[in-house]
Formats: structure tokens, C-alpha cells, sequence
């Protein structure tokens, strides 16, 4: 089956039932989906991007696999304009700001996994697991939803071991932003700055791996992306001399 038609016809690329809401919150959870797909929208059109690594994400597709993709949630602003409408599935928490973060990423052609580190987790793994097998990428925001800020969690490696997939760890870094006041410091980016798409190596997971060497590959990714924002960092340094 073509990936579109198969992506229509999952339901992790509809909106979810808002019946178990109060009138209230149906109204407050589509004024906020708007919002957050008009901001992001509207100053994603305004970055102007280039990408560092992109054969890294290319031969995946080359040597018949399926990415897993990972970074920090501070990124995750630019990262949903950059990867839209690539039929990537993330997870999403069983909560009410939930629904509405569901909703206006699903606007951007992702599609939504309930669960998270702490409710339905597991649930949620096996889900993914069975998309994979269908040829759907995944992505993972691997230090979400509640932190600690840039430390990685086992879910990417854990699904790199079950599909056989690669990891494939990236960051968006953009020249100017503003820093919202909370746990991982939510980087908003300044219309019309500049952006750059930096792509890792991937790497994978035996399927034989045992808790030991699953840490060990957890470990990998945590290296990984700390190289990667030191690279960013020195690249937003570099184009403001």
C-alpha cells in the first residue's frame, strides 16, 4: 500500500474525541491548537534553513529502513516546522494539554501516539512498534516531557532494538530566540533569523541487546546529542562574527 493511502487510514493521523471534555475545555483546547499551528506556521516561514548531514538521513531510506529521530525538546519548536508532513509519529502524554499539542502537530502532518514516560508507556512502545513494522518513522523528543533538561531516556533505543531501525539523532539550532521560563527552556525562534539542521550519524541496536548494552546505546545517544549542541552553539557563534 503507498505510504499516503496507509497514512490516511491510521487512526494516529486523526484528532482524538474531545467528548469526555466540558464545553470549556473543547473551546480552550481549539483556541490553543490554532494558536500554537499559527505561531509556529507564521515564523517557520520566516526562517531561512540549511542543513549540515543530510545523507546521514538519506541513506536510511537508501539501505530500506525507517528513522527513529531524536533530540532535545527546547528544539522542538522548529523541528515540527522542519519535519512536517513526513508522516513522523511521536508520543504524546494522557493529559488535557495533551490534546491540544496533539492536535495542532497532527496539523502538521504528524501523527500521535498516546503515552508517555509515566502514564501508558508501555502501551504506547508496543504501538509504535507495530507502525514501524508498516514503514511509519518515528520521533522522540528523548529528554520530554518533564525532563531533566538534556538527558536522554531509553525509549529511542528501546524501539531501535525491537524494529531494527536506526537512531538517528538531530538538532534545529537557530540563530536568534527567545527562551521561554521553564523546565528545558523552550527555545522561540525570532522571525526571519537564520536556522541549521545538524543530522547525526544513525546507529542502531542489536535485537539482541541486553539491558546492559541498551544502556550502553542510551549512553551513545546522550554523547551524540551533547556533541550536537556544542556544534550548534559554535555554528550560531560563527555567523555572528
Amino acid at each position: 500500500m503507498p505510504k499516503e493511502k496507509l497514512q490516511k487510514s491510521e487512526e494516529v493521523y486523526k484528532y482524538g474525541s474531545l467528548a469526555r471534555y466540558s464545553r470549556r475545555e473543547r473551546i480552550l483546547i481549539y483556541l490553543a491548537d490554532w494558536t500554537f499551528y499559527s505561531l509556529i506556521y507564521l515564523i517557520g516561514k520566516t526562517i531561512r534553513f540549511e542543513k549540515r548531514g543530510w545523507e546521514n538521513y538519506e541513506s536510511i531510506g537508501q539501505n530500506g529502513k525507517t528513522p527513529i529521530l531524536a533530540f532535545w525538546h527546547n528544539r522542538i519548536f522548529l523541528a515540527t516546522y522542519y519535519f512536517r508532513h513526513r508522516g513522523i509519529i511521536v508520543m504524546s502524554s494522557q493529559s488535557f494539554d495533551s490534546e491540544y499539542i496533539a492536535r495542532f502537530i497532527q496539523r502538521f502532518g504528524f501523527g500521535v501516539v498516546r503515552g508517555s514516560s509515566t502514564r501508558g508507556g508501555v502501551g504506547a512502545l508496543i504501538e509504535m512498534i507495530k507502525l514501524m513494522r508498516k514503514g511509519l518513522p518515528m520521533g522522540f523528543s528523548v529528554d520530554g516531557p518533564k525532563g531533566p533538561k538534556y538527558v536522554a531516556k531509553i525509549g529511542a533505543c528501546m524501539l531501535a532494538k525491537k524494529t531494527q531501525n536506526p537512531v538517528v539523532p538531530f538538532i534545529v539550532e537557530v540563530e536568534k530566540f527567545w527562551e521561554v521560563k521553564n523546565w528545558d527552556n523552550l527555545q522561540i525562534p525570532k522571525p526571519f533569523s537564520r536556522a541549521c539542521v545538524h543530522i547525526a550519524e544513525p546507529f542502531y541496536v542489536a535485537k539482541d541487546a541486553s539491558d546492559q548494552e541498551i544502556e550502553k546505546s542510551r549512553e551513545e545517544l546522550q554523547i551524540k546529542l551533547d556533541e550536537l549542541v556544542k556544534i550548534g552553539e559554535n555554528w550560531r557563534e560563527n555567523i555572528a562574527k
